[in-house]
Formats: C-alpha cells, sequence, structure tokens
C-alpha cells in the first residue's frame, strides 16, 4: 500500500455514505495515504429515495468546507469532486459545467439508480436494463450498443477524469469505451468494491492505451483505502506502474 497515494472515489453523507468528511480524511490518513477525493453522487441519484446531493450547488459547499479541510490536515492533500451521473444517450451529465469546473475531480458513472428526465431515457436505460435485458436475450446488442454510446458521448463532451466501475449491472463495448477514452486522455477505474466484474473489463481495456485509477468507492469510512481486490487485479494482470495514476497523485485536468 506505501506505492500508492491517493484513494479518489469515496462517498460521504452528503450523499449515501455513512460517514461524514472528517471521518473519511482521517480514515485515509490512518492508512497511509496522502491524497484523498471526496467524490459524492450527482443529484439524479435516486431509489425512491435520494441518494444524492440535494442539487449539484451542494458539491461548491462540500469544496469550501474541504478548503478548510486542507489547512486542518496539512499531511493529506483533499480533492473535492463527484461522481456525475450520465443521464441520456447524448452523454449529459446531471452536474453543469460551471460546477464541475470549480471541482477538483470529474468523475463520471452510467448507474441504473438515477431519476430519468425523459420517457426516452426511463425506457432505454432502465426498464431495458433492468428488464428486457434479463428476459429477451436477442435485445442485448441493442442495448449494450446505446449504454456505450451514452458513455462515450460523455467522454467526448466532457471534460471527465475517470469513469466509474464499467460494466457495473450494465453491458458495455469495454474496448471501444477504453480506445475513446485513451484519446481523450480519460481514465477507467478499477473498483475495489464491485471486483466481481472487474477483471474481464481490464483485460480488454489493456489492449488500448487507456490509464487507470484504482479505487474504493468507499461508503463508509472504515472502506476508505481498501484497495486491496482491484490491486491484486492489476498485480495479476501485469499492468505497469506508469498506467496506473495512484502511484503517481493525482493530476487531472480540474486538479
Amino acid at each position: 500500500m506505501n506505492k500508492i497515494k491517493g484513494d479518489y472515489h469515496t462517498h460521504s453523507e452528503y450523499s449515501h455514505g455513512k460517514g461524514d468528511l472528517v471521518a473519511n480524511i482521517e480514515s485515509a490518513i490512518n492508512k497511509g495515504l496522502t491524497e484523498i477525493g471526496i467524490t459524492d453522487h450527482g443529484p439524479q441519484t435516486f431509489n425512491f429515495v435520494r441518494l444524492g446531493v440535494k442539487d449539484a450547488e451542494e458539491l461548491i459547499e462540500i469544496k469550501e468546507r474541504i478548503e478548510v479541510l486542507n489547512k486542518l490536515y496539512p499531511e493529506i492533500r483533499i480533492l473535492a469532486g463527484t461522481e456525475a451521473n450520465i443521464i441520456n444517450e447524448e452523454g449529459d451529465l446531471d452536474v453543469p459545467d460551471y460546477i464541475l469546473e470549480e471541482l477538483d475531480i470529474v468523475a463520471a458513472g452510467l448507474h441504473l439508480l438515477i431519476l430519468p428526465q425523459s420517457i426516452e431515457t426511463a425506457l432505454r436505460l432502465v426498464f431495458d436494463n433492468r428488464f428486457m435485458y434479463r428476459f429477451f436475450p436477442g435485445k442485448r446488442a441493442r442495448i449494450r450498443e446505446w449504454n456505450t454510446r451514452a458513455v462515450i458521448n460523455a467522454v467526448k463532451r466532457h471534460q471527465i477524469d475517470f469513469i466509474t466501475h464499467p460494466g457495473y449491472k450494465l453491458d458495455i463495448d469495454t474496448y471501444k469505451l477504453a480506445r475513446i477514452c485513451a484519446q481523450e486522455g480519460t481514465c477507467l477505474e478499477v473498483n475495489a468494491r464491485h471486483g466481481r466484474l472487474t477483471e474481464g473489463f481490464v483485460r480488454a481495456a489493456m489492449e488500448t492505451d487507456v490509464r487507470f485509477v484504482i479505487n474504493s468507492d468507499a461508503h463508509l469510512p472504515a472502506s476508505v483505502g481498501k484497495l486491496e481486490p482491484a490491486l491484486k487485479i492489476v498485480k495479476d494482470l501485469g499492468i505497469s506502474d506508469d498506467r496506473i495514476i495512484n502511484y503517481q497523485g493525482f493530476t487531472g485536468r480540474h486538479s
């Protein structure tokens, strides 16, 4: 773990994490990390109850708190960010650009747990992936194409530092996504929390020049910095250190 500088995907009580900012930060320090990203979910994360920030402007409030905490904890670099939701086929995010520009980290993911803003998105993203993909195998290629196109469009349209847990609960063309991410300077996440889906995606992405970021996706302070499952995958597959940004420290386009 001493080679790893930071964990750049953690959640707090501002979204559906279970700890406050200080608890996450102190957990990272106790794990020997020198950098941590606070990346709470965008405001359209829903599953009958709100799971994201109350509105995008709250991300600026979090950043202001982090600026204070950076002075109180000089031994660690605290980065303010978000895990924005990709909300349609065009690649729109649920955090506006003027907010994204103020943040240190912009991560984005395609999630089923969102409040769709149109009937089209409700059908294509939520209904198709939850129901049609499972019960109608003949529809899977079309659904996979839609999912992949949504993420690629987001990468092309926004300055995204990394895509979170690619393919988690959603079928995507990993190679095609990785190729575009490499061109755009966007990393792909090796997610320690969703490890059962990770190895196959990493194998496909390794065929391109894309770089990777290892993250805990912690929803509890105790989980911050717990990267072992992802580190094992990286080691087993022989990914070189220069393709893992955690070894050099975070130098995203927003930090």
